[in-house]
């Protein structure tokens, strides 16, 4: 080989190994990632379910009496105070039934003044003045009666309470019983009533923690606890009615529900009872099969896979099972190009 070809090949080898240097360089180039903490959350997952908030204690009241409605004098939204005449019907026939049962029963007494008498002059038997003595109490009872029931011609507040609905308007005829008019008491606060499918409600306990949306205050979350379980479904709907109680401390702040409120839960099944499982976002999931799933872990500016087992998807992140302690860092964004091994940094 001439002196000029060793010096052609020597600079060729010497650029190979340059072009070498260089890409082995590039690939050292650290990968710009965002990094999280793994976290704790429940062991079981959480439910999302639609409900209707109410009052806890809703009353439909009605007149004891039928009869023309005389005055309604309150509307829907209205306070009203406990005592206060909410609604009256016409008095004159029930007053008229008073009145007559109280003169049977007049008549009654004195028909058993004059029985006792005669009974007394040996004039009637005894069996005729024990049957005086049934008709003075039998009309005696009937006047009780007529008096009770004048004491229900009137609709009166039991409590504090919110008129929610009105019924019926004055002059309208109305049968005993028929509501005229829906409260829903303050006291007691309110709830959300919602159904569920019995694959979820068989998770859920009395006393489990929900969080409460209402479409009205979208950003706002109001806290509250599985109350009631209905222990058979619903024959229409097939679904379970479940009641959580909203929390409300005095002089709370957050926005007061109102019954008929749209209301978006998320109910946290076994939450009381402590048990955790370790959880990544979403974002940070790789090649998720069945239970098996991937991630890259920190360890000190180098992405290691690892793979996990996948418990389930909440809207909190991904559970799992093992794979992956509480309070390693992640990548939750930049993952996907990524190698095993590649060094990263973040922004």
């Amino acid at each position: 080989m001439t002196p000029a070809a060793r010096s052609g090949l020597a600079l060729l080898v010497t650029l190979l190994a340059g072009c070498s240097h260089g890409s082995t360089q590039a690939t050292k180039t650290p990968t710009y990632v965002t990094l999280a903490p793994a976290f704790t959350g429940p062991a079981v997952p959480a439910l999302t379910a639609t409900g209707i908030v109410m009052a806890k204690d809703e009353m439909r009241l009605s007149f004891k009496v039928g009869g023309v409605i005389r005055e309604l004098t309150v509307n829907p939204g209205e306070r009203v105070k406990q005592g206060q005449v909410l609604a009256q019907i016409e008095p004159g026939e029930i007053d008229a039934q008073v009145e007559q049962a109280r003169q049977l029963a007049d008549k009654a007494a004195r028909d058993l003044g004059r029985g006792e008498s005669l009974h007394a002059d040996q004039v009637i038997s005894l069996e005729q003045l024990q049957n005086l003595r049934t008709q003075a109490e039998v009309a005696r009872a009937q006047l009780r009666a007529a008096q009770f029931n004048r004491g229900y011609a009137a609709i009166v507040a039991s409590r504090d309470a919110v008129v929610l609905r009105r019924l019926a308007e004055p002059r309208e005829l109305v049968p005993a019983g028929q509501p005229v008019l829906v409260l829903g008491a303050e006291d007691r606060g309110y709830v959300v009533r919602s159904g569920l499918s019995d694959r979820d409600v068989v998770s859920l306990k009395r006393g489990d923690a929900v969080d409460v949306r209402l479409d009205a205050w979208p950003d706002a979350v109001l806290t509250a606890r599985v109350t009631e379980i209905a222990g058979a479904a619903d024959e229409r709907s097939g679904l379970f009615q479940v009641e959580a109680q909203i929390d409300r401390a005095a002089g709370d702040r957050s926005p007061q529900p109102v019954t008929g409120m749209v209301a978006r839960l998320t109910l946290h099944p076994g939450a009381r009872e402590g048990g955790t499982l370790v959880y990544v976002p979403i974002g940070a999931v790789l090649n998720a099969d069945g239970g098996k799933a991937s991630l890259y872990v920190d360890t000190g500016g180098i992405a290691k896979r690892r793979d996990v087992d996948v418990a389930f998807i909440s809207p909190d992140g991904v559970a799992l099972r093992g794979g992956l302690a509480a309070g390693e860092s992640i990548v939750v964004a930049g993952a996907a190009y990524l190698d095993d091994g590649d060094a990263i940094r973040t922004p």
